[in-house]
């Protein structure tokens, strides 16, 4: 019996004019799986993203969310939908005008999925301050996104991405512009959020570094760290690598598949 899924692509096309943004993409996610895509700019990363959001209407082809076809949703349908899942946008993508609580409060006051929590103001308090304190920020609670650095920005998307619990979570280049620690420091976060949470993701990023930290490293909760996914029996989560050019997917596979990739264009991603 194969396992559920939480998100399938089946033959998905889109065009901006005559423009091809995706070509016959197909894959499959399953709990607890790692996606990693790269690719260069405008090869159609971001694209796929807003597509299994529901942002962008295929021209053909199927998605699947969670064992439902979406492809034909009204936008209504799809506001329920992405109550499910946890968005990162590039740059953390915050409220300017609300306050840090309010930014991770957000996703639990406008999702069907949580309207019993509206109902309950401490509920929705206490889950908060859990997401940001995920991130180790909780004292940024009355704090506006403009007093806080690019980095802290980020991690308070991570808290927003996460405080509804989703199953699959999506990651639009979330190390963009940001120093190696700090940059190191947000995908230890993603890792503790998979590892804590077994939740799907779907990582979109242009540093190989990234996607080797999710294949080779995982969250311990005993001591708290990050470390290397053999020590103390531990197996590296499930992490499969894409490469995107001009709206296809042209390599698929794990990260010793990547190393040994021959393509000269695959190759740039495995360095």
């Amino acid at each position: 019996m194969s396992e559920p899924e939480i998100l399938r692509f089946d033959n998905v096309s889109l065009k901006f004019e005559d423009t091809p943004a995706l070509d016959q993409v197909s894959f499959r996610i399953t709990p607890g799986e790692t996606v990693i895509i790269y690719g260069v700019a405008g090869s159609g990363k971001t694209t796929l993203l807003k597509t299994a959001l529901g942002l962008l209407k295929p021209d053909s082809g199927r998605i699947y969310a969670f064992g439902e076809d979406v492809t034909d949703f009204t936008e209504p349908e799809w506001f329920q939908m992405r109550a499910r899942m946890g968005i990162l946008f590039q740059e953390g993508g915050l409220f300017d005008s609300m306050t840090i609580a309010e930014n991770v409060a957000y996703p639990l006051l406008n999702s069907v999925a949580a309207r019993a929590s509206r109902n309950h103001h401490g509920e929705v308090e206490e889950k908060v301050r859990q997401a940001l304190r995920f991130v180790d920020l909780e004292q940024t609670l009355d704090k506006f996104p403009s007093e806080l650095s690019g980095g802290m920005r980020r991690r308070v998307g991570i808290a927003r991405a996460i405080v509804t619990e989703p199953r699959l979570v999506l990651y639009d280049s979330p190390t963009a512009g940001l120093d190696p620690i700090t940059a190191y420091t947000i995908i230890s976060l993603i890792l503790k959020e998979r590892d804590t949470l077994n939740a799907s993701a779907l990582l979109v990023t242009h540093r190989f570094q990234d996607g080797h930290l999710m294949a080779k490293f995982r969250y311990n909760p005993s001591s708290g760290q990050i470390e290397a996914a053999s020590q103390n029996g531990g197996n590296a989560a499930r992490t499969r690598f894409f490469v995107m050019n001009g709206g296809r997917l042209v390599f698929e596979g794990s990260l010793a598949d990547l190393a040994a990739a021959k393509d000269p264009y695959v190759k740039k991603f495995a360095k």
